[in-house]
């Protein structure tokens, strides 16, 4: 393990947190300063309508970023992890239920052996059942669909080496996918388990509307992983698919013709019309999506989230 003074950036995204933020940001700073870390406390606003701001502006030493309007936690995980400056970051949530006392581990796993990415587990989780009843069957499908290796990959402490985010943009609810994202592009991804706590103030912000968005991410995750650099083989091989269902439909066609149906009164025909059209069409939309996504690797710069103003305070 290195020598060097651990450099860590804390990306902390809240929301409507202002009963909670001041005692985390507390905790976060007691755990970084008795580690002897260099250290700063990212608080991405994502457009808080209590009195967030005011609360995080009395905080030493913090930067603060604040959305124009509540652009969803993953966006604000973008903006803090952008706007890092050192060498490790972690990300955690801003109810207070992650625990400051486990980034001394994640910094540890992650100095001491060869990964890039180091997962919180909260295997003993301090949630309600419903919620616990959710979580595990959107594991059981990402384990089904993405197989990151990862068992709770919806925690939001982790901690990862800065270079992990030099080519990667967040859009829709994606942060439960980094782990995903990053094995894709070939990084080695670590877990191990932390502590979870009550939440003390507040209120979760999940609803089912998050738990649809996360399910259809996991879909688009799971594209990538398996054509993001070749989705004329997705599309392509449906429509060879269909062609071929167009082929067996024109050939029980022309045997129903020649036995003495006729094939003007038969609804085969305009069946093997429609899966050849179908098949021809899935083709083009994959020679299509081919040419978009080798621009979008080539030129995609763009975020999806606008800030409203910088701040930041440092110790006296």
């Amino acid at each position: 393990m290195s020598l060097k003074i651990p450099e860590i950036s804390i990306v902390v995204p809240i929301y409507n947190e202002a009963e909670s933020i001041k005692k985390l940001h507390s905790e976060i700073a007691d755990v970084c300063v008795a580690e002897n870390y260099v250290f700063e406390i990212i608080f991405v606003d994502d457009g808080s309508r209590d009195n967030t701001s005011e609360t995080v502006k009395s905080l030493k030493p913090i930067k603060y970023i604040q959305f124009k309007k509540n652009f969803g936690q993953t966006a604000a995980i973008d903006a803090g992890i952008k706007a890092a400056q050192y060498e490790y970051i972690v990300t955690m949530d801003g109810d207070g239920q992650n625990d400051p006392k486990d980034i001394p581990n994640l910094l540890e796993y992650i100095r001491g052996n060869d990964v890039d990415a180091v997962s919180g587990w909260r295997k003993n989780r301090k949630d309600p059942f419903l919620k616990k009843i959710v979580s595990r069957g959107a594991n059981f499908l990402r384990g089904l669909l993405i197989k990151d290796g990862i068992h709770d990959s919806g925690c939001s402490l982790k901690i990862y080496k800065k270079e992990c985010f030099d080519q990667i943009n967040l859009f829709g609810e994606m942060h439960r996918f980094i782990p995903a994202l990053l094995k894709i592009k070939g990084f080695r991804i670590g877990e191990i388990i932390v502590n979870h706590r009550h939440r003390d103030a507040g209120q979760t912000k999940y609803n089912w509307k998050r738990t649809i968005k996360g399910f259809l991410d996991m879909i688009s995750v799971w594209f990538w992983n398996k054509y993001a650099g070749r989705p004329l083989h997705l599309l392509g091989g449906l429509g060879v698919v269909l062609f071929i269902a167009g082929i067996l439909t024109t050939i029980v066609g022309i045997y129903f013709s020649l036995v003495g149906n006729d094939l003007f009164k038969n609804i085969l025909p305009l069946i093997a019309v429609s899966l050849y059209l179908s098949s021809l069409q899935l083709f083009i939309f994959g020679l299509i999506s081919d040419v978009i996504l080798k621009n979008y690797y080539a030129t995609t710069k763009q975020t999806q989230y606008t800030i409203r103003n910088v701040f930041k305070t440092n110790i006296d």
